[in-house]
C-alpha cells in the first residue's frame, strides 16, 4: 500500500509495473528513473512519472534497445527514430543470417548421401550470411595494378554478386563453391593468373574498362529489349574499347587479332567465377561475365562471316 504521500516504494514500484525489485535498483541507480523524495528512513520513493518512465524503459528493451541506446532515447529528443531504425537493420541482419543457415540446412538435408560430407565442407566454410572480401580480393588481384581506384571500386561493385538476403540451397552451394574457387592458394602461382585483356605495356587500362563499362550497358539494354549483342552499338562499342585503349583504329585486322586476345584471357578460373556467379545477382542486374561472353562470341561470328 503506498504512503499517505501518494508516493511508492522501490518494491511498491515494481509491483504496480510488474517488475522485479532487482530491475527497477537497476534502473534507478542508472538514473533513468525519477526520485519523488526519501523516506524518513532514507528509502527511495517514486511517484507516477517513475511509473511511466519505467514502463516506457520496459517497451523499448522489449524491442531490443540495449540499455546505452535507451539512455539516449530518453536523454534527448528525436533520438528514437535514429535507435529504431537501427535496430531494424540488425533484426533484418539477423533475419538474413537465419536464412542462410536455413537455406544450408536444406541443402545438407536434401542433398544425395554420397555429397553431404563435401557440401558440409563447403557449407561450413563460409560464414553465415557471408561476406564478399575474397571475391573482392581475388578481383585486385586479377586488376591491372596501374588501374586508378575510383575505376578498381566501380569494377568491383560490378563484379562481386551481393549475397541474397533471402537465398535458395543451390545459391548457397554456387556462393560456397565461388569462396572456395578465389581462396584457392594455387591461384597465387604464376600459371594460374588470368592473362591481361590486353598485351601488358601495350594499353591503357582505365580507357578499357570504362568503355567496357559503356559496352556492358549497351548490351544489357539490348538484350531486355530482345535483340542480340551484334545486332547494334554494343559491339562496335565493345571492339572500339579495346582499340582506343591500345591506341589504334578498329580495323577488320584488329577484329581478327581481338578474337584471338579474348580466347587467351577468358581462361578456365574466369570461366568458373561467371559460371558460379551468375545465379548470384540480383534478377535484372546484369552479369558482366555473360554480358562479356555475350559479346565475345558475337564478334568472333562476325570475323568468321567476313574471312569465310
Amino acid at each position: 500500500m503506498p504512503y499517505d504521500d501518494g508516493l511508492w516504494s522501490i518494491g511498491e514500484l515494481a509491483e504496480r509495473a510488474g517488475a522485479t525489485v532487482k530491475t527497477v535498483r537497476f534502473y534507478s541507480d542508472r538514473g533513468l528513473l525519477p526520485e519523488a523524495g526519501r523516506s524518513s528512513g532514507g528509502h527511495r520513493r517514486y511517484g507516477p512519472e517513475a511509473f511511466d518512465r519505467l514502463r516506457l524503459i520496459r517497451s523499448l528493451r522489449a524491442l531490443g534497445l540495449p540499455v546505452p541506446e535507451v539512455e539516449r532515447v530518453l536523454d534527448r529528443d528525436g533520438v528514437l527514430e535514429d535507435a529504431v531504425s537501427g535496430q531494424l537493420r540488425e533484426v533484418e541482419s539477423q533475419l538474413t543470417a537465419l536464412r542462410w543457415r536455413e537455406a544450408s540446412l536444406l541443402l545438407l538435408r536434401d542433398c544425395p548421401p554420397g555429397e553431404r560430407a563435401e557440401r558440409l565442407r563447403l557449407v561450413g566454410a563460409v560464414a553465415s550470411p557471408p561476406d564478399t572480401t575474397a571475391l573482392a580480393r581475388f578481383w585486385r588481384r586479377t586488376l591491372p595494378v596501374r588501374l586508378p581506384a575510383r575505376t578498381v571500386a566501380t569494377v568491383l561493385d560490378s563484379v562481386v554478386p551481393r549475397p541474397p538476403r533471402e537465398p535458395s540451397p543451390a545459391q548457397v552451394l554456387a556462393f560456397a563453391r565461388l569462396h572456395e574457387l578465389v581462396t584457392d592458394p594455387r591461384l597465387r602461382r604464376p600459371e594460374f593468373r588470368p592473362a591481361p585483356p590486353l598485351p601488358d605495356g601495350e594499353y591503357r587500362p582505365e580507357v578499357l574498362y570504362e568503355g567496357l563499362a559503356e559496352a556492358y550497358t549497351l548490351a544489357s539494354a539490348q538484350e531486355h529489349a530482345g535483340r542480340r549483342p551484334g545486332d547494334g552499338g554494343a559491339l562496335d562499342c565493345f571492339v572500339a574499347a579495346y582499340a582506343h585503349a591500345s591506341g589504334v583504329r578498329d580495323t577488320p585486322v584488329f577484329r581478327r587479332r581481338l578474337v584471338g586476345l579474348l580466347a587467351r584471357h577468358s581462361g578456365p578460373v574466369i570461366q568458373r567465377y561467371w559460371k558460379l556467379a551468375g545465379g548470384l545477382f540480383a534478377p535484372g542486374e546484369p552479369v558482366l561475365g555473360a554480358l562479356h561472353h555475350h559479346l565475345s562470341v558475337a564478334l568472333c561470328a562476325e570475323v568468321e562471316a567476313r574471312t569465310g
